[in-house]
């Protein structure tokens, strides 16, 4: 395959900040750029390359692009993704992949009856933190896992859309980086200060258990994200702003790592994950491979996201289950 030829729906601030950039240091060219806001499609094709649209289906017709992102909202993930896949054309979209976990599995659906790929943009899976912590306790048996914890916080949300809810914009990021890291869950339980509070406790399928500590009475200019990992033995991990860690086993301190600068909400690409996705998406269409943040992992993590809202909502345990695809 000569150049991956990608196309872009959605033109707004955040695909103009995190992904047109990383297209040609991905190893793809930009092809098509649509956005509903012809001015905006024209912005970013002047800037970063492509043909600019205001319609998704007549430039996939036009460019017959190897791949797609979409980049607009939930509803619109679940919505237009299909229509790519049944294009033959692998596609990528942005975190959440949909409204509701049903919505995520029709997708998911989808994607096998057609064999394309599609991916969720949930970069935390990407990062190099998160990296080498599933790497680190891929060593152990799954018996030998006993807890993790992850606190998580952000500034206020106005939680009165879909695009602004707490729980499902933002806190689903470490709802996904739990489950990447120490598989499904079985049972959960959360109590919750409105929509801006939530404390979570997990059973996992292995017999692990978790906890996180979710609010939005912080600051997006002072990340908050911490996470600790604990294994039989003296083993633990301690993860810091999704760039520093610690790791001790056997009791013993053995690496510890610390960047020269303050990354984690920065521009590092593979710090923050949003280059090593688009590097993971535009190799895997080269492959015809999988991504490690495929359409039904999507699925869980909206299944769990789910299982806490319930919990939050009721005052009881909500058991967590999966439907094939």
């Amino acid at each position: 395959m000569d150049d991956v030829r990608i196309c872009i729906v959605g033109a707004g601030n955040l695909s103009t900040a995190k992904i047109y950039p990383n297209i040609a240091t991905a190893g793809a060219l930009l092809a098509g750029v649509c956005d509903l806001d012809g001015a905006k499609a024209e912005s970013n094709a002047r800037r970063f390359g492509g043909t600019p649209y205001t319609d998704m289906e007549t430039m996939l017709d036009a460019e017959k692009p190897d791949g797609v992102i979409i980049c607009i909202g939930p509803e619109a993930h679940a919505e237009l993704a299909p229509v790519v896949m049944r294009k033959g054309i692998p596609v990528y979209t942005e975190k959440p992949p949909a409204r509701t976990a049903a919505a995520a599995l029709e997708v998911a659906r989808v994607s096998k009856q057609t064999g394309m790929l599609c991916t969720t943009a949930f970069k935390k899976r990407y990062r190099n933190a998160y990296c080498r912590a599933k790497e680190w306790i891929g060593q152990f048996d799954p018996a030998d896992l006993y807890a993790i914890s992850i606190d998580y916080a952000s500034a206020q949300y106005t939680n009165d859309s879909p695009l602004s809810f707490f729980l499902l914009d933002f806190c689903i990021h470490a709802i996904d980086l739990i489950g990447y890291l120490f598989g499904d869950t079985e049972q959960v339980f959360a109590f919750a200060k409105g929509p801006d509070a939530y404390a979570v406790s997990l059973r996992f399928a292995n017999g692990a258990v978790g906890s996180m500590c979710l609010n939005d009475g912080r600051s997006f200019m002072v990340p908050t994200e911490e996470v600790e990992i604990s294994a039989r033995g003296g083993n633990a991990m301690t993860i810091q702003n999704s760039s520093c860690w610690r790791i001790a086993q056997a009791g013993e301190p053995t690496e510890w790592r610390q960047p020269p600068t303050f990354t984690s909400a920065g521009d590092s690409g593979n710090e923050t994950g949003h280059l090593a996705e688009l590097t993971d998406f535009v190799a895997a269409i080269r492959q015809g491979r999988p991504t490690r943040s495929n359409i039904y992992e999507s699925y869980k993590s909206m299944v769990l996201y789910e299982a806490i809202k319930q919990s939050a909502e009721t005052g009881r345990v909500a058991d967590v289950r999966y439907e094939a695809v």
